[in-house]
């Protein structure tokens, strides 16, 4: 369905290097057999920045302030610390659930789509999906009026990756029903839990679904080229109207800093 993803992921390992080394060795034949290496990276990742983050809390509580307020989405700020659009992927509350539960979801979800769609390609998506979850709470910060939000976690790429999943199992006619009602008890969260950042959640969701199928469907002219190509191309389109969302919203912003 995605073409030539994997195998040509495969073939990008063809100049690593083991120099001898055994892990090194192992890294590259579970990268080119299609091991969610990604997917397993990220999560080491996320547990460690969390790890940090505890260790800040409890020992320097001024480093961990420094460590949200410089690492967190937050609307208002959005064109000033444009880092935090990837950063903040990537930051946990101090809970242990907040993080584990997102890692548990990523576990499920993240190897099925790394393996079908490649390595560089999930990364792309999960990136992508991260910046949709930002541009949400712009939208809504836009819309709303209300600027006294901020956001941290995993949560909007991750509902990304449910969209794409979504879409390919419909596409392959898999019964959807299982992972509606898992997306449907993801969504009503925030009923649940008014410190749940929805809007991201929405526009994470958002975009992995228009991503992932203009990757499945797209304009014809481009449904020959390899899954790297049309994702070159769909997710820098998608990339730039993201951009423009958050730029969008800078008047605004300009009249509140």
């Amino acid at each position: 369905m995605f073409g030539d993803g994997l195998e040509s992921e495969s073939a990008m390992t063809n100049g690593f290097k083991t120099n001898g080394r055994p892990y090194l060795h192992k890294l590259r034949y579970y990268w080119r057999d299609g091991g969610p290496v990604v997917t397993d990276v990220t999560i080491a990742l996320c547990f460690a920045i969390w790890i940090v983050e505890v260790a800040l809390r409890r020992f320097a509580p001024n480093g961990f302030v420094l460590m949200i307020g410089y690492g967190s989405f937050q609307p208002p700020l959005a064109t000033r610390m444009p880092w935090t659009w990837l950063t903040s992927m990537f930051l946990h509350a101090p809970s242990v659930f907040h993080v584990l539960f997102n890692m548990m979801t990523l576990l499920v979800v993240g190897p099925y789509l790394e393996r079908l769609m490649g390595h560089w390609n999930f990364l792309a998506l999960y990136i992508a999906c991260g910046l949709g979850g930002a541009a949400g709470m712009e939208v809504y910060c836009r819309l709303s009026g209300d600027w006294m939000l901020s956001a941290y976690g995993a949560s909007g790429a991750l509902f990304g990756l449910f969209a794409a999943v979504l879409v390919v199992f419909r596409r392959t006619g898999q019964d959807i029903r299982t992972m509606v009602v898992w997306m449907a008890i993801n969504f009503a969260m925030p009923f649940f839990d008014h410190a749940v950042a929805w809007q991201a959640h929405v526009g994470g969701f958002v975009t992995g679904l228009a991503l992932t199928w203009l990757l499945v469907n797209g304009f014809r002219p481009l449904r020959a080229w390899s899954l790297g190509k049309r994702m070159l191309v769909y997710g820098l389109a998608v990339a730039i109207i993201l951009a423009g969302i958050i730029v969008w919203c800078v008047p605004v912003q300009s009249t509140l800093l």
